[in-house]
C-alpha cells in the first residue's frame, strides 16, 4: 500500500479472527517499528512476541487480578460496568493471535555528561525535557501499528496492562535493564473496520509567520 492509504487505514482493532500471525510477519512488523527515530541515535528498545495462548492467558489473569486490587469494589462512582469495560479494553490481548511487548533500557543523554556541574539529575531534566524516552519508544509503536496495516493485519497499542507490568514482566522474562513499556496486540480482525473521523485539519493546525 502507498504510506498514505496506510496512515489513514490504521486504526484501533480490538476483536480479532483465531489466524496466526506468521513468525515472519511479526519479526517484519518489529524490524519496521526499529527504523523509528531513537532518543541520541540509540536504540533502547527491544520487542518481545507472545503467541502461546496458555502464557497469554496467564498475562490476562494478572491484570483482571490488578485492576480489583487498584479499583476498589466498595467506591460507589465506579460502576460496574465500568469496572468491566476496564478489564476488557486491558485483557484484550488475550483472545489475539499474537501480543507484542515493548520493552526499553535506561539511556544516558549527552548533556548527562556534565549534569554534576549543574543543579538537576537524570530524571529531573528528563522530566523537563518532556520524556524524550518515552517519545522514541511511542514513535517505534507507530511504526510497529503502520507496519501491521501494510501487512494487511490489525492491532492495538495497550497501555492499560501496564498496572501490573511487574507481573507481567516476570511471566515473559523481562531481564534488567530492559523494563515494560506497552503491548501491541496483533491479529487479522473478526470484522470491517472502519477509521473513525478525525478533527478537521484546520482545528488542530496553524502557521505562526
Amino acid at each position: 500500500m502507498e504510506f498514505i492509504e496506510v496512515a489513514e487505514k490504521r486504526t484501533s482493532v480490538r476483536s480479532f479472527t483465531d489466524e496466526p500471525v506468521p513468525a515472519d510477519k511479526l519479526k517484519e512488523m518489529v524490524r519496521i517499528a526499529a527504523t523509528a527515530p531513537c532518543i541520541g541515535g540509540k536504540e533502547t528498545w527491544k520487542f518481545k512476541a507472545v503467541t502461546n495462548k496458555a502464557v497469554m492467558k496467564k498475562m490476562a489473569d494478572v491484570v483482571k487480578t490488578k485492576y480489583k486490587e487498584v479499583l476498589p469494589g466498595n467506591d460507589e462512582r465506579i460502576t460496574e460496568n465500568t469496572k468491566r469495560a476496564v478489564e476488557m479494553f486491558s485483557s484484550l490481548f488475550e483472545k489475539a493471535p499474537a501480543v507484542i511487548a515493548v520493552l526499553a533500557e535506561p539511556y544516558t543523554a549527552i548533556v548527562d555528561q556534565v549534569l554534576s556541574e549543574t543543579a538537576y539529575n537524570h530524571d529531573e531534566l528528563n522530566k523537563m525535557r518532556n520524556y524524550p524516552d518515552i517519545q522514541t519508544i511511542g514513535a517505534a509503536i507507530q511504526n510497529l501499528l503502520l507496519a501491521a496495516v501494510n501487512l494487511g493485519y490489525g492491532a492495538c497499542w495497550l497501555t492499560g496492562p501496564m498496572v501490573a507490568k511487574e507481573e507481567l514482566s516476570k511471566l515473559i522474562n523481562v531481564e534488567n535493564p530492559y523494563k515494560l513499556f506497552a503491548f501491541v496486540a496483533v491479529g487479522k480482525s473478526d470484522k470491517e473496520t472502519v477509521p473513525r473521523t478525525k478533527t478537521p485539519i484546520d482545528n488542530i493546525f496553524e502557521i505562526i509567520q
